[in-house]
Order: C-alpha cells, then sequence, then structure tokens
C-alpha cells in the first residue's frame, strides 16, 4: 500500500480573481480614451462585463474548479466582447492616424490612446490563451488529459524545480502575451498546436503596426 508521500497530488483550481481584475482592467482602460474612440452608449460596456464576471462567479464560486459547458462559452463571449471592443477602438484610432483630416489634440493624447489599445490587447490575448489552453482552467486544474496542452512552459522541462501538480495559471499565460507583444517574437513559452502559432504570430503582427503607426504619427505631431 502506497504511502502519503507516493499518493499523486490533485491540483487545486486556480483562484478567478486575477482572471476578474484582468478584465475589469479592460473596462477601466477602455474608460480613459476619448469618448469619440469608446463604444456608444458608454455604460452598455462595463455593464456587459460585470454581468459576465457575475454568472461566473455564479455560476463557479470559489476556484475554477468545474467543467460546464456553459461556463465556457460565457468565459468565450465575455473575452469576445473585450476583443470586439478593443478591436474597434483599434480600427478607430488607425483610420485617426491614416486620415489627413483627423487631428489629435496632443502627442500625448495619441500616445495616452496608443497605450490603452496596445494594453488591451495584451490583457485580450491573455485571456484567450488562459481560456483556450489545456481546455481551460478547469481542465488543467483537473489533469484528466483529455485535452492536449498548446503551449510548453519552461516550468513543464523542469518538473523538479516546481512544486508538485503545478500547472499554468492565468499569470503565466499574461507573461506570455506581454512577452509576445513587446517582443515581436518566440518567447520562452513554445508554442506547439497551429492556433496558438498563428494568435502568437496575430499578437505579434497587431503590436507592431500599432507601435510604428503611434510613434510615428507623434513623432510627426512634435
Amino acid at each position: 500500500m502506497p504511502s502519503a508521500a507516493e499518493e499523486p497530488i490533485t491540483p487545486m483550481g486556480e483562484r478567478r480573481w486575477p482572471m476578474a481584475v484582468a478584465a475589469l482592467a479592460t473596462v477601466g482602460l477602455h474608460q480613459l480614451l476619448p469618448g469619440d474612440f469608446r463604444v456608444s452608449p458608454h455604460w452598455m460596456y462595463p455593464a456587459f462585463m460585470v454581468a459576465f464576471l457575475v454568472v461566473l462567479v455564479v455560476g463557479d464560486p470559489g476556484r475554477i474548479d468545474r467543467q460546464r459547458r456553459w461556463l465556457k462559452v460565457t468565459t468565450g463571449l465575455m473575452i469576445g466582447l473585450i476583443t470586439l471592443v478593443n478591436a474597434v477602438s483599434a480600427a478607430r484610432l488607425v483610420a485617426g492616424i491614416l486620415t489627413a483630416g483627423k487631428s489629435f489634440d496632443t502627442a500625448a493624447q495619441l500616445l495616452l490612446i496608443g497605450a490603452v489599445v496596445f494594453l488591451t490587447n495584451v490583457l485580450a490575448f491573455a485571456l484567450w490563451f488562459w481560456d483556450l489552453d489545456g481546455g481551460g482552467p478547469a481542465a488543467r486544474a483537473a489533469g484528466n488529459g483529455d485535452h492536449r496542452n498548446a503551449f510548453v512552459f519552461p516550468e513543464m522541462t523542469v518538473p523538479e524545480m516546481i512544486r508538485p501538480g503545478w500547472y499554468p495559471q492565468f499569470v503565466d499565460y499574461l507573461a506570455l502575451s506581454f512577452n509576445t507583444a513587446t517582443a515581436f517574437g518566440p518567447t520562452d513559452v513554445a508554442a506547439i498546436k497551429p492556433w496558438a502559432k498563428l494568435m502568437m504570430m496575430a499578437e505579434s503582427s497587431i503590436s507592431l503596426a500599432l507601435a510604428t503607426l503611434v510613434v510615428a504619427r507623434a513623432v510627426n505631431i512634435l
């Protein structure tokens, strides 16, 4: 009979608050934008985000460990809303930069708008990576092997250096997204599924395009 030390360790579900803070941060960032760069009516986006989070917390209170299809769909709809709203802001920013008739008040205003869109993009991709990899947070916590990982984190290659039962959580995907957006190339995390590689390529391309356009126009204003 195996001893207690030899029994397999069942990972605990991760805490929801890091994901919730990231989702609410996208709302806060959006409110920093000038009125014509925000979705209308201005109350709609915050209201929908709060509603999504309330549904998720009520449906899976405490740690994230319930594998329910409707919870997965709700999470996807929330992240999709974040992505759509930021895409609208990004499109208006790019249109404003490329349209000769559009003028920004100052270079600082332009840089602020660019920073908000950039940071929201980082958070949106982090949430997508977190929700899609390995079947999502609840599936990763269960460790049932029904879903293959799309990313290989450094911790996976040195199991003797990490705690038993380790699996990637939101902060790991946030670091992956930030590094992808700022390095414009591969990070210390390897993507091993086609969709993961394509998403990393998309994030790098969006970040590079935004940085180039915003900085070039800001220099022109100065």
